[in-house]
């Protein structure tokens, strides 16, 4: 694979360079770090594949897919640019088509030589040089490592979230992380509390066993079918997007298409949406749609108090169930670095400009810590290919990093719900103008030094 190095003479291709992750921001980042011309790379991934999240893995405590688990994003807006899926994959693949792709990819790259699978980061600290100590365990024992730059691709759904309700459950209870598959549930009576993808998807999938299924949301959703229209929903959106229409007309023929296809929400016995289209993240399902009509899921309002097997909703109902699954999200977290250097609170939107430099400190990027209506993988790559340029020196730092991140904490591509849950959200088409933006410097400095050669 030539690097983009190859073209830019003057490169810095002496820095060791760490990345923290092996799911597919790991796999581009070190995709993008080679194409750079870096060499002394390190990927490390406490799990035992690649593919992050992907991997299904049935271990309580082990945060994966679910054995139903599909892509809520198409293939055509999923895949990363430079590699397509294959043809024959559906327009939502299942997780084992996309773990074989993840591998394919890295296959294709020559990624997995970087790659320390079952090696776990339990510190990464900055020293007085300006060089990152990395404490990594595997199974020979804990060993420090020195590196020039730390990349973050540990994503964000790391810390279960669980809210707190008055009471005590005397039943089984879990998070929607531990949730496997449908079959123990058989017979049970359950109660899934979340209206977000996962929750529905969870609530779908143990409605076919349960003898009783409940999903309790505290307030409305937007609801978007996988396919409108015969096509992707997601595909449909991005076409109206490249038209180039105001903001509020694509607001508002997204909701005719939506209320067109969906129809009013207390026909499904769900609570009307509190916010407009885009201001809160939507739930994207055909699945749930289906279930609520045909008396597989029953909605209910959100927990008041839980007395012994007993639940009491807010609009006054009670019922008993077997177990209750928190399908309630996750808060970032990054227990490998210090405090002084994640310098911002859970539920925050992170003061890293472009969701991913840091303010204070050039050698440290994340990659895919922000929640688009779409898919993470895309953005993440474009992400990914600026710090790779800007450890090379082939991109230019900004130097005005903090009046940037003022202005994009301040002004959000659409004017995101102030729920903990939304202070990642980005708008997909947004985001990837602003970060081609960024990337479009490299080709200017690139012209730039062209003519000062020929001069």
């Amino acid at each position: 694979m030539a690097s983009l190095a190859e073209k830019q003479p003057g490169c810095r291709q002496d820095r060791r360079v760490c990345v923290i992750g092996a799911g597919p921001c790991g796999l581009t980042t070190v995709k993008n770090l080679l194409a750079a011309g870096l060499h002394e790379i390190v990927c490390y991934d406490d799990g035992t594949a690649i593919g992050g999240n992907w991997v299904f893995d049935e271990r309580s405590g082990r945060g994966s897919v679910y054995d139903a688990t599909h892509l809520i994003s198409s293939k055509r807006l999923s895949e990363f640019e430079d590699y397509p899926m294959p043809p024959d994959y559906p327009d939502y693949p299942s997780h084992r088509l996309v773990r074989a792709y993840f591998e394919d990819y890295a296959a294709q790259f020559s990624l997995m030589r970087f790659i320390r699978l079952e090696s776990r980061v339990d510190a990464a600290s900055l020293l007085s040089n300006g060089k990152w100590s990395v404490v990594v365990s595997d199974a020979k024992g804990a060993r420090e490592e020195i590196f020039d730059d730390l990349i973050v691709c540990s994503g964000h759904h790391r810390v279960p979230f669980v809210p707190e309700v008055a009471g005590h459950f005397s039943g089984q209870t879990l998070h929607a992380r531990d949730f496997k598959r449908a079959a123990p549930f058989q017979g049970q009576r359950v109660l899934v509390v979340g209206g977000g993808n996962s929750a529905c998807d969870i609530a779908v999938d143990i409605g076919r066993v349960a003898s009783h299924t409940c999903l309790s949301m505290r307030r409305g959703y937007h609801f978007i079918p996988k396919v409108m229209l015969g096509r992707p929903s997601d595909v449909l959106y991005h076409r109206v997007r490249q038209l180039g229409l105001p903001r509020s007309w694509t607001r508002r023929l997204a909701g005719a298409w939506v209320r067109f296809s969906v129809g009013p929400p207390e026909k499904y016995g769900l609570q009307a949406p509190v916010g407009r289209l885009f201001e809160m993240h939507p739930t994207v399902s055909s699945d749930i749609l289906s279930a609520l009509r045909d008396g597989r899921v029953f909605v209910r309002t959100n927990i008041e108090r839980l007395n012994g097997a007993e639940v009491r909703f807010q609009d006054g109902r009670s019922e008993s169930f077997d177990t209750i699954i928190w399908a309630t999200g996750y808060r970032d977290g990054f227990p490998f670095l210090d405090a002084s250097v994640v310098d911002w609170k859970p539920g925050e939107q992170p003061p890293l400009l472009l969701r991913m430099m840091h303010r204070r400190i050039p050698s440290l990027f994340f990659v895919g810590l922000f929640q688009p209506i779409g898919c993470i993988w895309r953005l993440a790559d474009l992400q990914a290919r600026i710090a790779a340029l800007q450890i090379t020196g082939q991109l230019k730092r900004p130097t005005d990093i903090d009046a940037r991140i003022f202005d994009q904490v301040s002004s959000p591509h659409w004017r995101f719900d102030s729920a903990p849950r939304h202070a990642l959200e980005v708008d997909y088409h947004d985001f990837r103008a602003e970060l081609l933006k960024e990337l479009a410097a490299t080709a200017q400095r690139g012209a730039e030094r062209h003519d000062e050669a020929l001069a």
